[in-house]
C-alpha cells in the first residue's frame, strides 16, 4: 500500500461560523482571521494505492459551478486535483474507486463535471463512487438547514451514471478499510480508518476540520447536531490519544497530519507533522 495526499484547492470560510459559539478573541489564536472575518481552509484528499486499486477519498468543490459560486468562497492558491494527481504520476481515469465522506459540495463535488457541451458527466469515468444509504437518503431529501450544501447537480447524476455504490458492514472486503460513523455533522458521516506503516491514519473530513477545532467545545455552526459532535468527537479523541493515531486534516490550511494528547485540561494537540514527515 502506498498513501498520498491529494491537495485539491483552498477557499475561506467564515471564522464565526466555523467555531460556533466560541468567541473570536479565542479562535483566532489557531486560526487566524482576514479583514472579512474569513479564515483559510483546504481541501486535502488523500489518495491510496492497494495492489490493483487507487481510492480517493474526497474530491473537493470541483470546477463546474458558476463564477458566482465561487466567489462566496474566495477561491485561492495552485492546488487542483488533477496537478496533484499528476505530481504523482497518476490521472483521473487511473481511479478505481472515489470514496465520499459526506455529499456536502466541497466534499464531493470534484465528482461530477461538466462537458463541452454543458453536460453532467462523471469525472473519474472508470471508478465506483462509495457512499451510503442513510446519507445518501439524508442528502436526497435534504433539510432546509444543510439544503444549501447538498446541491443536486454534485450527487443525482453520480447514481444516473451507475457508478453509485454504497457501503455497508463489510469495509474491508469492500473498500479496503475501516470506516467510522460519526453523526453530529451530517447523518452518517464516514471517516476512514487506515493502517499504514504500522501506524493508524484516520482521515478526519469534518469531525476535526483543523486543530484548532481539537476542544471539544470548538464545533462548527454547520454542525446539525452539535451536542452529538461534542459526545463523538470526545470519544474519538479520547481514542487517538491512548491509540496514538495520526489524524489526517481535510481543511487545515497549515497543517496535513496531527497526534493528540491527554491533559489537565483534556484533550489537546500533541503535535502537527507534514505527512512526508511521518510516512515514506
Amino acid at each position: 500500500m502506498k498513501i498520498y495526499p491529494i491537495e485539491t484547492g483552498n477557499f475561506k470560510l467564515d471564522g464565526g461560523a466555523m467555531f460556533g459559539v466560541v468567541p473570536k478573541t479565542i479562535w483566532q489564536k489557531t486560526n487566524p482571521a482576514d479583514q472579512n472575518n474569513l479564515i483559510d481552509m483546504s481541501m486535502r484528499s488523500i489518495l491510496i494505492e492497494d495492489e490493483n486499486r487507487l481510492i480517493l477519498v474526497d474530491t473537493g468543490l470541483g470546477n463546474k459551478q458558476s463564477d458566482k459560486f465561487y466567489s462566496y468562497y474566495y477561491l485561492f492558491g495552485d492546488f487542483s486535483l488533477d496537478t496533484s494527481l499528476e505530481k504523482h504520476g497518476f490521472h483521473r481515469d487511473d481511479i478505481t474507486d472515489v470514496f465520499l465522506t459526506h455529499l456536502h459540495f466541497d466534499h464531493c463535488g470534484g465528482v461530477i463535471e461538466r462537458n463541452q457541451n454543458g453536460v453532467l458527466v462523471p469525472a473519474f469515468k472508470n471508478a465506483k463512487v462509495w457512499s451510503n444509504d442513510k446519507h445518501w437518503k439524508w442528502a436526497t431529501e435534504p433539510n432546509p438547514r444543510e439544503k444549501a450544501s447538498f446541491l443536486s447537480e454534485n450527487i443525482l447524476p453520480i447514481q444516473e451514471s451507475g457508478q453509485l455504490e454504497f457501503i455497508h458492514s463489510n469495509y474491508k472486503e469492500q473498500i479496503g478499510f475501516d470506516v467510522l460513523f460519526v453523526d453530529g455533522h451530517t447523518e452518517k458521516q464516514m471517516l476512514p480508518k487506515i493502517s499504514y506503516q504500522g501506524k493508524t491514519i484516520v482521515f478526519m473530513a469534518d469531525l476535526l476540520p483543523t486543530v484548532g477545532h481539537i476542544p471539544l467545545p470548538y464545533v462548527m455552526g454547520y454542525d446539525t447536531r452539535p451536542l452529538l459532535t461534542l459526545k463523538e468527537k470526545s470519544a474519538f479523541l479520547n481514542l487517538a490519544a491512548d491509540q496514538d493515531f495520526y489524524l489526517f486534516l481535510e481543511h487545515d490550511a497549515q497543517h496535513e497530519l496531527c497526534t493528540v494528547k491527554h491533559t489537565e485540561k483534556g484533550i489537546r494537540l500533541k503535535e502537527t507533522y507534514s505527512f512526508k514527515g511521518i510516512f515514506n
